[in-house]
């Protein structure tokens, strides 16, 4: 019995020992396998990267269409045998992610290129804005996929490229004779005295950076064809470009910003591991376009490298809105962007895009600054010819009942200046411009480059800060860039109240002008009325209550 017992644990030793073996060799067998799945999956990981690797340099100047089909196609092969071979291919992933890192830096810089050519080749002519253009605002604010059209295989049948944008608009032109007249000779400017060309300093050099492939095309006298072929090809346009319910006139270069913006956001939203880098491009270029436009027209860099023979009221106006418009849009933009960013990295970037916003603001209140500038200007240059009046007023024989020459030409311009800039400012600037203070608060951008506006307003919290307050710091650095209707009523009256009267036909021709430019005065924009009701009440009605009392009455 006990020998039975000793064969049957031997047996059942033998049995265990056997089953161990054939486990551990079914162990090693799986572990043998799978080393050789992982190591095939390895070699076709090194494989694909080699295949990346020859197109290296073909891959980042693709379309972004035509880079996302080899990217998600790659990304779909990394997943798969990454399952299979159950581990992470890190060399893969680090090309593919390298060479989607180079895809946008060559993207950005193609479009760098294109906007600094397309900047130094602006007219500065308002254009006709198409539907895609509208359409991609309205996705920023619906929330709607940022896709552009530029993604579709049949991308030259549906979107508009950038030297169709171009299209200029018609109904915007000066018709009547007096307007063309005074447009050539543009507000603010003189040919023997006061010129914009002075009046601001200069730095902007030429910049006609442009390779054969990136050729663009500016608002030129052809784009009045250009608007009709559009027209051919059934793609509706309209004169403004409607931004949270607000319209704004457009030029070429604001457009072609806008598109490029779309096509950062469609890279932003299909490459959402470069999401960051995304936001620092569009960081990037809206710094340039903002600091360029400075330049060209509160700089007068147009007059050198666009060929313009002046800057006019016109030019400052257009860009006023495509700036305004810009800074509008930040804000959407801003918020489709940084769905992809990572939580660690937002806080840097909004800083910078929140900086870049602000900057747009301060450049669009410069260039209203600017405005009432030359109206300024215009007047004082008016007024220094006022001795010579007088000198006429006093001859004894008054064969002239109209007004003099300086009162009719000054009213004429600033009748002019009021209708340029209410066909394309909006009412709120015509009000800052003409019925509302409006105070110059920092150092004008263009002479410091691009991180002026940002410094200008550093400098001037700290100065609010040393002198408590900006009442104090007004009134000890600066002398406010008030409306056209304080100027005209303080410096008018201070030059007549000077003007010595020494016959009654001199008081009637005195009289006859200063009734001329009050109702001038009384036509421009009010904000509010006066106690007596009259709109833009000032000094110079005072004036004309003390020394023609009776006539006033």
């Amino acid at each position: 019995m006990a020998r039975i017992t000793t064969q049957q644990e031997k047996w059942l030793a033998y049995k265990f020992f056997s089953e161990k073996v054939a486990i551990f060799d079914r162990a090693d067998v799986l572990r043998e396998n799978a080393e050789a799945v992982f190591a095939a999956c390895d070699a076709a990981h090194g494989r694909w990267a080699k295949l990346l690797g020859v197109r290296a340099v073909l891959h980042p100047r693709l379309r972004l269409v035509e880079f996302l089909s080899i990217y998600n196609i790659t990304q779909e092969f990394i997943t798969a045998t990454e399952k299979i071979g159950g581990r992470l291919g890190y060399s893969i992933r680090g090309t593919m992610q390298s060479q989607a890192k180079a895809f946008i830096d060559f993207q950005h810089e193609m479009r760098m290129t294109k906007i600094r050519a397309v900047l130094d080749q602006e007219m500065w002519v308002e254009v006709d804005v198409p539907d895609e253009f509208q359409a991609i605002v309205a996705s920023l604010f619906y929330s709607e996929p940022l896709i552009s059209e530029g993604l579709n295989d049949n991308q030259g049948e549906t979107t508009t490229s950038y030297d169709d944008v171009a299209t200029s608009n018609d109904d915007s032109l000066v018709t009547d004779t007096e307007a063309q007249n005074a447009e050539q000779t543009p507000v603010g400017m003189n040919s023997a005295e006061v010129s914009l060309q002075n009046s601001v300093q200069k730095k902007s050099t030429p910049s006609t950076e442009a390779t054969e492939n990136n050729k663009v095309t500016a608002a030129t006298p052809s784009a009045q064809s250009k608007n009709h072929n559009m027209k051919e090809r059934g793609k509706s346009t309209s004169q403004t470009l409607s931004c949270g319910g607000v319209g704004y006139h457009m030029v070429n270069c604001g457009l072609i910003l806008l598109k490029m913006l779309s096509e950062y956001m469609d890279m932003n939203n299909f490459l959402p591991t470069l999401s960051s880098e995304v936001v620092h491009r569009v960081v990037e270029i809206l710094k340039f376009f903002n600091t360029r436009t400075c330049q060209l027209i509160l700089g007068a860099g147009a007059m050198q490298v666009s060929g313009l023979k002046s800057i006019t009221s016109k030019h400052l106006a257009l860009a006023s809105q495509v700036i305004g418009f810009v800074y509008a849009i930040i804000p959407e933009i801003r918020r489709v962007l940084f769905l992809k960013v990572p939580e660690a990295r937002k806080a840097l970037l909004l800083s910078e895009i929140d900086r870049v916003a602000q900057d747009y603001k301060v450049h669009q209140e410069e260039i209203l600054t600017k405005l009432v500038q030359i109206m300024r200007e215009r007047l004082f240059h008016h007024l220094r010819g006022l001795p010579q009046l007088v000198e006429s007023w006093n001859r004894p024989v008054d064969t002239d009942s109209q007004p003099s020459l300086i009162a009719q030409t000054l009213v004429k311009e600033v009748n002019y200046l009021q209708r340029i800039l209410s066909r394309t400012l909006h009412e709120a600037d015509i009000h800052a411009i003409f019925s509302i203070y409006f105070g110059v608060y920092v150092v004008p951008c263009y002479y410091f480059g691009v991180h002026a506006v940002s410094l200008a307003c550093f400098i001037w919290e700290m100065l609010l800060q040393s002198c408590n307050g900006k009442d104090a710091l007004w009134n000890n650095l600066y002398e406010p860039a008030k409306q056209v209707v304080i100027i005209f009523h303080k410096e008018i009256s201070e030059a007549f109240s000077w003007v010595e009267i020494s016959s009654p036909q001199a008081k009637g021709r005195l009289h006859r002008d200063i009734m001329l430019i009050l109702g001038c005065i009384r036509s421009l924009p009010s904000g509010s009325l006066s106690e007596s009701g009259i709109p833009n009440w000032g000094q110079l009605d005072e004036f004309l209550q003390e020394r023609f009392d009776s006539e006033a009455g």
